[in-house]
């Protein structure tokens, strides 16, 4: 028997993390300091197929941060008994700590289908944690009962056509956290936030723009928009940077537009990103809404004679334009080209 056939076997086991038992109530209000601090009840994830010697590791610390997912979840439950109103729990921590997991066990799944037939653990089903009773008030209402360890079926199927999420949160990400400033090779931990229906997703479109112009001549730009409320902008330069997740106002986004124009060295291949654009402004007029309307842009001029790419798009309160209801939807962006004599 080699030695790669050999480590398959010995991690041809069940591997458990989280204990399924009988709970009392799973009141999700928060605990006064007078009673015992909650902990957290999560269902149990077996790994019951051969693991391949190069997904081991990968697998095992997964494994573990299950289990440190859970003991963080207990801190934070002993540390911030008294606060926030009755959804404090579930949305500060039982459901962050679903979308924890949901992202773990899909990785211990894509570690063993690199190299094995990609087993189905039923993160989805597995996810959700509950409260242990006795934690809350010994609540024994409606609410009470006993969990069972969920099933893994080949039904259920993994979002994405079953190719797996690589990950969901930072919890794993070897870069520093992002902190509201422009900066790069960081990880974003704040939420999308709230999506709009298909009939209400913002749209924008530039409606009047010159062919040509010359070197340092003012020239005007329309941008019409639709579905969103021009009144929120973070200012980026000040922190303000993806640090706020996307709000809707009667069922429409509110943020901003961006309106740039850049010199392009060749239209043949696509420009490299991080030059400063020759002009750029946000509009945030406290307009805008389900309404179309038109804003003027006045552009200064642009100081090289050449083809300008002049753009605009859409932005929610932190700069990210606004997420669609569907795939197949346009975003909020529209481009002309302006040759500049």
């Amino acid at each position: 028997m080699n030695k790669s056939r050999g480590n398959v076997r010995r991690w041809q086991v069940v591997a458990v993390v989280g204990v399924a038992v009988t709970i009392a109530g799973i009141g999700l209000g928060v605990a006064s300091a007078a009673e015992a601090a909650p902990t957290v009840n999560c269902p149990q994830v077996n790994v019951n197929v051969a693991i391949p010697a190069q997904a081991q590791n990968e697998v095992k610390q997964n494994l573990a941060l299950l289990q440190t997912q859970i003991d963080e979840a207990n801190k934070r439950l002993a540390s911030s008994a008294g606060q926030g109103g009755k959804n404090f729990i579930q949305n500060a921590i039982l459901g962050p700590l679903k979308d924890k997991r949901f992202a773990t066990i899909n990785r211990i799944e894509t570690a063993i289908g690199r190299n094995a037939a990609k087993p189905n653990l039923n993160a989805e089903g597995l996810s959700t944690c509950t409260l242990n009773g006795a934690a809350t008030g010994g609540n024994t209402g409606n609410n009470g009962g006993a969990t069972a360890t969920p099933v893994a079926t080949a039904t259920n199927a993994v979002p994405g056509g079953n190719l797996g999420i690589l990950t969901n949160s930072c919890d794993t990400s070897k870069l520093q956290a992002h902190d509201g400033f422009q900066k790069g090779d960081r990880c974003v931990s704040t939420e999308f936030g709230e999506v709009a229906a298909a009939a209400n997703d913002a749209s924008l479109l530039i409606t009047s723009a010159p062919r040509q112009v010359n070197r340092n001549q003012a020239f005007t730009l329309k941008i019409s928009t639709r579905n969103l409320i021009r009144d929120r902008f973070l200012a980026a330069g000040q922190g303000g940077y993806y640090v706020e997740s996307s709000v809707l106002q009667n069922g429409l986004v509110r943020g901003h537009f961006h309106t740039a124009c850049r010199m392009l060295a060749s239209t043949n291949s696509a420009p490299a990103p991080e030059p400063v654009p020759a002009f750029f402004v946000a509009t945030e007029d406290s307009k805008g809404g389900r309404t179309p309307d038109t804003v003027t842009i006045q552009v200064p001029g642009l100081p090289q004679a050449g083809t300008a790419q002049c753009a605009s798009w859409a932005g929610d309160g932190s700069h990210r334009i606004p997420m669609m209801e569907r795939a197949n939807q346009t975003p909020a962006f529209d481009t002309v080209r302006i040759r500049v004599r």
